[in-house]
């Protein structure tokens, strides 16, 4: 008996998600031009720009999904897609305490 695997085929409204998605992207590159001109700064030739704006970034993230999950940690770990061991950790890495955020 032969079984046929079925196509891959997109889901409705992705072209939408798609532009969706561009559009963020554009959003999020114009205001990340503006703190890369604001948090510039060079030290002997090596900049942490890109270490600073992932752990800013990083860290509103951890606070919305917090916020979103009323500070329930497997919540806001499931929200973003991470184990709550290294959600845990990266709270802690990042100076975040659950109750500040309520």
């Amino acid at each position: 008996m032969s079984v046929k695997k079925a196509k891959n085929k997109p889901a409705a409204g992705s072209g939408l998600q798609e532009k969706c998605h561009t559009a963020v992207e554009e959003m999020l590159e114009k205001k990340l031009e503006d703190l890369a001109t604001v948090l510039y700064e060079s030290d002997n030739g090596k900049s942490r720009l890109h270490e600073e704006i992932m752990a800013m970034v990083e860290k509103g993230l951890f606070r919305i999904a917090l916020r979103r999950s009323s500070n329930i940690k497997s919540a806001a770990a499931a929200y973003l897609g991470i184990n709550r061991n290294t959600f845990t950790d990266k709270m802690e890495k990042l100076g975040i305490n659950s109750e500040k955020n309520r």
